[in-house]
């Protein structure tokens, strides 16, 4: 057996572990290993697989990043590529990706990514390629599994940095508006919220009113709490208002952000107190993995190995009720996961008095 291991789209801490499992366990099968370097970028190359072994694996669990690269912009499906006038555009390409597996006998693939590469998978299965996909993003929007791994690295990062902030905050009474990542979903910026005891928490989920927030404040300093922490999803937008975007480039989503700067300066404006805006940004992808990360991704890896010896093919490999499951990919493809709006975990939030925006 020949398998191919891919990441795509934005690094997660554990991506490494869950390379190092899998390869372990399909060696320790008898099979070959290679890995596709930079997403899927490199199949159009003449030199697209790295075939590993144990030494390529040897001491990366707790490394950040992954050893084999990626890239937001590998959609075979479509991939840009400048024309002869200069114009960026992009094309379809997958049938060349499917000749560079079946010249290469590569007889399945394992998919680690988020929505954007399980959706790529689907649409791969459809062409003939055997796939078992391992859910991986900080944002935790992967529609079918309870926790995707580089969640709860990206979470304590968040709440590590937001407990620093507060204490800038407080020294000088300002209010700190900090934007974390999470595009369409809010679970960041509600678990490291809550957990840093932030006094507001805006969600994509929950479009917000500057009256609420306002009211917040104006509470807080009638209490004598002369700062307000306030942290926001970089998909939150205001109610009836547009998303905050850095604009669009060929072939990738819309790039949010700016969000936490824009409710600064309103709030500043509203409410006449010094306001200072930060934006975590890369941060949250950095840096070793958790406990609980490097765990669930060495299970992932390996659970995805077990999948493939199985033949149980185009399925996610999630973990649901701390069990692993095996989800069918085209019933995930295309799909988020967002904050239930009647979580126990919003919930909690609206108990101990942090103000949801609305």
């Amino acid at each position: 057996m020949n398998i191919a291991i891919n990441t795509g789209g934005g690094d997660a801490p554990g991506l490494n572990a869950a390379i190092r499992a899998a390869t372990l366990a399909a060696l320790k099968r008898g099979w070959n290993v290679y890995g596709i370097r930079n997403g899927y970028g490199s199949i159009f190359t003449d030199d697209p697989f790295v075939q590993l072994y144990p030494r390529s694996v040897r001491g990366i669990t707790f490394q950040g990043g992954t050893i084999l690269g990626t890239a937001n912009r590998g959609n075979p499906f479509e991939m840009p590529y400048v024309d002869e006038d200069g114009n960026e555009k992009t094309r379809d390409v997958s049938d060349q990706l499917v000749e560079t597996f079946d010249k290469h006998n590569i007889d399945a693939l394992v998919a680690i990514g988020g929505d954007g590469s399980m959706r790529i998978a689907n649409k791969l299965v459809q062409k003939g390629i055997n796939i078992v996909g391992i859910p991986k993003t900080i944002d935790n929007d992967i529609y079918g599994c309870d926790v995707t791994l580089g969640f709860d690295t990206a979470v304590t990062t968040a709440t590590e940095a937001l407990d620093k902030i507060t204490t800038t905050a407080e020294a000088h009474h300002r209010l700190m508006v900090v934007e974390v990542m999470g595009r369409y979903a809010g679970w960041i910026a509600l678990h490291s919220g809550i957990s840093s005891s932030a006094d507001v928490i805006l969600i994509p989920e929950i479009p917000f009113t500057y009256d609420s927030i306002v009211q917040k404040i104006k509470e807080r300093e009638q209490r004598n709490r002369h700062y307000t922490m306030i942290v926001v999803a970089e998909g939150a937008k205001e109610k009836d208002g547009e998303l905050v975007t850095k604009g669009k480039s060929v072939g990738q989503e819309v790039r949010l952000g700016g969000i936490a700067e824009r409710v600064a300066n309103e709030l500043s404006e509203r409410t006449g107190k010094e306001s200072r805006s930060v934006v975590l940004g890369h941060l949250q992808r950095g840096g070793s993995p958790t406990t609980y990360d490097r765990l669930i991704s060495l299970r992932f890896g390996a659970a995805a190995i077990r999948c493939i010896a199985d033949k149980d093919f185009n399925k996610l490999v999630a973990l649901r009720d701390n069990i692993m499951a095996r989800v069918p990919i085209d019933e995930i493809a295309g799909k988020m996961k967002s904050v239930p709006l009647d979580s126990d975990t919003l919930q909690t939030a609206r108990d101990i008095g942090i103000c949801m925006g609305d």
